[in-house]
């Protein structure tokens, strides 16, 4: 089971790091199928004539498993869950199957709020990589979570 974390347990420079995990070609298409069911997601043999050359995943997929590598292993479980309140993302390079995807970063900024003392925001930038140490893409984020309720 993950550990729950709140905004007074992390800090500035706090490093995000996480294992990797293997895309498959199953999961493109099944991701695609269901969310960005653009040919060279879901057709492997037409992917071939695409800008790409080939099957990659939806930068949807990427952005989801980089968030789903946060909460395992880096520790952004928040109690009361991740909730997004400002992202940019920029994706770098196509993923294709049998990437092994992990990410690197660091919390960059806590802020308590003002007008909401059991709450704060966390700002943290990441870069998801390949196999090949090749950054597929980058993210900065800025999530709300929750104060322990001893410490308001």
């Amino acid at each position: 089971m993950t550990k729950v974390v709140f905004f007074d347990d992390l800090y500035v420079g706090q490093p995000l790091r996480s294992e990797a995990v293997e895309v498959t070609q199953e999961q493109i298409i099944r991701f695609a199928r269901d969310n960005d069911p653009q040919y060279f997601h879901v057709d492997p043999d037409a992917a071939k004539e695409s800008l790409f050359g080939g099957l990659i995943a939806s930068g949807w997929q990427t952005g989801a498993l980089t968030l789903r590598l946060l909460l395992d292993f880096c520790g952004l479980a928040f109690a009361g869950g991740v909730i997004g309140t400002d992202t940019r993302i920029s994706w770098k390079r196509p993923v294709r199957p049998g990437d092994r995807l992990h990410i690197e970063g660091e919390i960059t900024k806590l802020r308590p709020s003002r007008s909401q003392t059991g709450r704060g925001y966390v700002t943290f930038e990441a870069s998801t990589y390949n196999q090949d140490g090749v950054a597929v893409q980058t993210i900065e984020a800025t999530m709300l979570a929750l104060r322990r309720p001893d410490e308001k």
